[in-house]
């Protein structure tokens, strides 16, 4: 929650890059935090409730402001401007996607929708991608209908029915873990690829991953 409410800081700074790197820690302090509570046997009611409010803020408040000053094609504008707004769903959607986590038993081993730190990470790796713009895609990301729509696709996203795997190893069998190994690997060559560019690549192939998993399951069953 303080790396979150330190992005928000470094965002309203206008250094979004800064602003990125809070939420990747945040994101792998999030990774592990249930390891440690699970060593320390800290598990606990209080414990999941605090995550989720942490969550809120690292990874749907945080990345919603990134968001926003994305949108400086507003700044000084004296009119209705729609993009002032719209960012605001990504932290609305978060909050109600990580509710339904909470009360929601069929996400024990697997998630019903996008987590909420890879929709994050995905928008932590903009302000990158337009610093570092090795492969010509910047003008993308900054195009007024991006600015638009992403929030929209963000907001369904977060809250769709839609089965998508977790990257968590009760064994390092190839069976068993089969669409994890793929994951990895791709995730890996994407950044060595595309480097910044393959942060978001990334998230795209875990979505599209998920959905071909869920897929060829529906077959087989």
């Amino acid at each position: 929650m303080f790396l979150g409410c330190q992005s928000i800081v470094a965002s309203f700074n206008n250094e979004l890059e800064l602003a990125a790197i809070f939420i990747g820690i945040a994101a792998v302090l999030d990774f592990f935090d249930g390891f440690v509570a699970r060593a320390l046997n800290a598990t606990g009611e209080l414990g999941k409730q605090l995550d989720s409010l942490a969550d809120v803020v690292s990874f749907g408040v945080a990345p919603g402001f990134i968001f926003y000053m994305l949108n400086n094609s507003c700044f000084g504008n004296e009119g209705f401007c729609i993009n002032t707004y719209l960012p605001f769903l990504i932290p609305i959607f978060s909050a109600l996607r990580l509710a339904k986590f909470n009360i929601d038993t069929r996400q024990s081993n697997s998630f019903i929708g996008l987590p909420t730190p890879a929709n994050a990470i995905f928008i932590a790796s903009i302000p990158f991608i337009i610093s570092n713009d090795l492969w010509n895609v910047a003008w993308f990301f900054q195009n007024e209908w991006f600015l638009k729509i992403f929030p929209f696709v963000s907001a369904y996203l977060l809250v769709a029915e839609l089965p998508l795997f977790a990257l968590k190893f009760k064994n390092l069998t190839w069976k068993e873990n089969q669409i994890r190994f793929v994951f990895i690997l791709l995730a890996i060559l994407s950044l060595l690829v595309f480097q910044y560019l393959g942060i978001a690549i990334s998230i795209v192939i875990y979505i599209l991953l998920s959905v071909y998993n869920n897929y060829n399951t529906s077959k087989t069953t």
